[in-house]
Formats: structure tokens, C-alpha cells, sequence
């Protein structure tokens, strides 16, 4: 028991100094600036918005809401109706995909014109 309990602690001890040495041999200047966007923030906060950032992220965030939404799909298939659960999570990825496809067909994926 002590053994294991001092090779925990030593093994986290161990891991704990590298991740602080580790980010000190090359730093950048995008790991120092405090905005991970790109955005320079010392700069005017009255510069246009990039729309293509604004639906990247949008879309991001839908395709991150199907995730949470079928993540309770396989409990419920153990459950006594799971033809229900499977309907539900159908529906879920057929909208979502017919959603994808008019987006990708009115060229709102499109990064560059």
C-alpha cells in the first residue's frame, strides 16, 4: 500500500514539473496572447466581423449539440422499448444531416469564394 501510494505521488510529482518546464523552452506568441481567436487585442473593438468565423462557429456549435443529444442512446437501447430511443436518435441524425446538406448546397461552407 505505501508503495503504491509513493510511486502515485512520485509519478504525479514527475508529470506536474515537466508540464510546468515544458512550456518554457519555446515560447510563442500566440501561447502568450490571451485570445485564442486571432483576434489583436489591443487593437479597435469597432473592426468588422468576419460573418464565415461567425457560421463556422455556429455550425460547430449544432454539430456539438447532436453529440450531447445521442450520447444517452445506448443506455436507452437496454431500456424495454428501445425502438422508441432508436426512432428518436434516427430523427436526430436525419435532420441534422439534411440540415448539413441545404447548408452545403447554398455554399455556406464555403470558406473562399
Amino acid at each position: 500500500m505505501i508503495l503504491f501510494s509513493s510511486m502515485a505521488i512520485l509519478i504525479s510529482l514527475i508529470l506536474a514539473l515537466i508540464s510546468f518546464w515544458l512550456p518554457l523552452m519555446t515560447p510563442d506568441t500566440e501561447k502568450l496572447s490571451p485570445y485564442e481567436c486571432g483576434f489583436d487585442p489591443l487593437a479597435s473593438a469597432r473592426l468588422p466581423y468576419s460573418m464565415r468565423f461567425f457560421l463556422v462557429a455556429i455550425l460547430f456549435l449544432l454539430f456539438d449539440l447532436e453529440i450531447a443529444l445521442l450520447l444517452p442512446t445506448p443506455w436507452a437501447i437496454q431500456l424495454s422499448n428501445p425502438i422508441a430511443a432508436l426512432t428518436w436518435a434516427s430523427v436526430i441524425i436525419i435532420l441534422l444531416t439534411l440540415g448539413f446538406i441545404y447548408e452545403w448546397l447554398q455554399g455556406a461552407l464555403e470558406w473562399a469564394e
